[in-house]
């Protein structure tokens, strides 16, 4: 699965600097992100709840209580890799949205929000995506069927976190697809360095 993440990496990390400048600097949607906030913002219940309930898996604490399952599930069943990318994927994910912020530079709800790529979206889409690569190794999938499962969770946890934040007003859409998209480019670049350092590990012990 290495050679065909890595080209999911490559092209998630071109959306991502594309509208990183396309937006830059900006305070207010663009015809797209107008279009689409418009149906999806203000939502009534019970979607309202939903969306709460959501955007509370990103919060500090919605997410330790998700790392924290996630971990221990992994070490249940011995994946003690999976349980390292489970930590550091989303974590590099978010860490890299909070650096692209400033680049960007782009606000919503005011100056000191800054808003492009959305964390939130980054790290529940990571977190996804660190869960599917240990489903594709678990089950013994072949190098194809085990990508389209990692994007596809992946980006499927990526669109209910998109919705979420933009149906309670805290990003744009195309936020979201940016942290979407950052996530899809940072986790296979820490699966591989974790690879790495496991199988240097294991060759000096052998």
């Amino acid at each position: 699965m290495r050679g065909r993440l890595a080209v999911v990496a490559v092209l998630a990390g071109l959306v991502v600097l594309v509208l990183g400048v396309r937006y830059a600097g900006d305070a207010v949607p663009g015809r797209t992100d107008a279009r689409i906030g418009e149906a999806a913002y203000g939502v009534g219940a019970p979607w309202w709840h939903l969306a709460n309930a959501t955007d509370f898996l990103g919060d500090p604490g919605g997410a330790l209580l998700l790392l924290t399952a996630g971990v221990v599930a992994c070490l249940r069943v011995r994946r003690t890799r999976a349980a390292v990318l489970l930590l550091a994927g989303p974590a590099l994910a978010v860490g890299v949205t909070r650096l692209l912020k400033p680049l960007a530079a782009r606000t919503i709800n005011g100056d000191d929000n800054l808003a492009f790529p959305s964390g939130h979206t980054a790290f529940l889409t990571a977190f996804a995506l660190a869960l599917a690569l240990l489903a594709a190794g678990r089950f013994g999938l072949g190098p194809t069927s085990g990508t389209v499962l990692a994007v596809a969770v992946a980006s499927a946890a990526g669109a209910l976190m998109g919705w979420a934040q933009v149906a309670t007003g805290a990003h744009y859409p195309t936020d979201t697809v940016g942290g979407c998209c950052t996530a899809l480019a940072v986790v296979p670049v820490a699966a591989w360095a974790i690879d790495r350092v496991a199988d240097a590990r294991s060759d000096a012990v052998s």
